[in-house]
This record gives structure tokens, C-alpha cells and sequence, in this order.
């Protein structure tokens, strides 16, 4: 997969000797680049992997995937954003599990619609109500209805292969944190293949989103030159290129990637 000259030579052009450096700063401005480690599984490969300070952890909770995930999850830094993953799952599943693993991001992986998207938000914001009210006169305490004090993040997936109608975003643009762009196949994420990146060439909102969709180590100079452009990407997601077996992730190389993408 290669972008089109249009976006790459965009990037080359401004570029000495046609080398692209790693940006520090994402096209949001100060916002840096951030990253998110996706099919976390094992608890020890968890605390190897939140070491190195990624900006988020995801959690798959659904029965189809080989990356599902049913154990516990230990202690990480607080820095890091602990995301449920879900595909078309009930909601008073997803408020169960937001509340058992005080998770403080959601991705919503499936066909979920705006409707569920907004239902969501609701009962997230009732339980939430419910919590603080209970909790106003204790400074702390461990409770099974656990909302987390921050406002949870919401991140719409949608698949990509060859081309895509963004209209169909229009109607989550206010409902939702962020869009997740992962390439469409066969599995519900976790494909290990990439979409073609120049689609994203037409994105027309300022809606900062995710990339996601086989990104591996081999991928990092396309990363440098898509993050150079004026794509509004937040983060990156990764998962299946940094596996030895789904749900464990190799170390060095994650290690490897973070420090040659972010410069630590």
C-alpha cells in the first residue's frame, strides 16, 4: 500500500534530501501524536506493555475474537486511557463492564447507530449521577456502580478498504470523541492488513480520528508522511504486526516503534 502522490510528494517536497522526520506535534497543533495498544489479553504482557507508557490500552469484549478479553486487568499508570472494545453489544453489558474494569474510553467496533451511540451516553451520564450522589460525603470508597470522574471517551470505528462515503460520518460528528478508521475485512479488527491511506485524502471535517488497519514496524515511514499532512490524527492504533500470538504483544518491538515515532 502506497499513498498517492498528491499527499506524498505534499510531504516531500518540504523535505530536505526527501527525508520526512518524525513529527513531534500531530496537524492538531501542540497535541502530540498519541498511541493505543489494541487485543490486550495477559496480565503480565499488560504490565510489560503499559511500561512503556502508550496513551492507551484496549480490551476487546467480544466472544468472536481470538484477542477476547475475560481476565483481570492490573494496575496501570493513570496516564493511561483503559478502552473497552465493543461490536454491537447490549448496553447494560457495556455500562457492567465500564463499571468492573473502570474503563475511561469506549470503541464501538460494530454497526452501532447513532441512536445507541446517544443511549449509551445516557445511561453512562445517569450512572454517573447516581454515583456521585451516593458517594458525596465519602471521600473514598471502592463501589460496584464505579463511574469513572472523568467524561468517558467515545471512538466510532469505521472500516475502509478502497473508498469510502464520509457522509456517513455526519451524524456521529457530535456524539462521539472520535473516529476510529480501520481497514475492512473479514474480522471485526485485528485483520493485520492495511486499507488504502490516501482515501483519506477527502475526509473533510476537523473531527480528529484514529489510524488504525495492519500498522507495523515496516509502516513507519508511510506513518511519518501521513502525519505530516493536514489530517486531523490523533492516535495511532496498533495490534496484530506487534503479536507473537493473539493477545501477546512483542515487547521490543513496541518499544522500538513508540521511541522511533514519538522520539521517546
Amino acid at each position: 500500500m502506497e499513498l498517492k502522490n498528491s499527499l506524498k510528494e505534499n510531504i516531500l517536497n518540504n523535505s530536505k534530501e526527501n527525508k520526512v522526520k518524525i513529527p513531534v506535534c500531530s496537524p492538531l497543533g501542540k497535541q502530540r501524536l498519541l498511541l493505543k495498544v489494541c487485543g490486550m489479553k495477559y496480565v503480565e504482557n499488560i504490565q510489560d506493555v503499559a511500561a512503556l507508557k502508550p496513551d492507551y490500552l484496549g480490551f476487546i469484549f467480544y466472544e468472536k475474537s481470538k484477542r477476547n478479553f475475560e481476565g483481570i486487568i492490573p494496575d496501570l499508570p493513570a496516564s493511561i486511557k483503559k478502552t473497552g472494545v465493543f461490536v454491537n453489544e447490549h448496553i447494560e453489558i457495556v455500562i457492567s463492564l465500564i463499571e468492573e474494569y473502570k474503563l475511561d474510553a469506549i470503541q464501538l467496533h460494530g454497526d452501532e447507530s447513532v441512536d445507541y451511540v446517544l443511549e449509551l451516553k445516557n445511561h453512562i451520564a445517569e450512572r454517573r449521577t447516581l454515583f456521585i450522589e451516593e458517594n458525596k460525603d465519602i471521600k473514598k470508597k471502592k463501589n460496584q456502580h464505579y463511574i469513572s470522574k472523568s467524561a468517558i471517551e467515545i471512538i466510532k470505528v469505521f472500516g475502509i478498504k478502497d473508498e469510502f462515503n464520509f457522509d456517513v460520518l455526519k451524524p456521529y460528528l457530535n456524539i462521539v470523541d472520535y473516529f476510529l478508521f480501520d481497514t475492512k475485512g473479514k474480522e471485526r479488527g485485528g485483520n493485520g492488513t492495511k486499507f488504502d491511506w490516501s482515501v483519506l485524502e477527502k475526509y473533510p471535517f476537523t473531527k480528529p480520528f484514529f489510524l488504525s488497519g495492519g500498522i507495523g514496524l515496516d509502516d513507519l515511514e508511510q506513518v511519518k508522511i501521513i502525519t505530516k499532512s493536514n489530517l486531523p490524527i490523533y492516535a495511532l492504533d496498533i495490534n496484530s504486526k506487534f503479536e507473537i500470538e493473539p493477545g501477546v504483544k512483542k515487547i521490543e518491538e513496541l518499544k522500538k516503534f513508540k521511541k522511533d515515532l514519538t522520539g521517546f
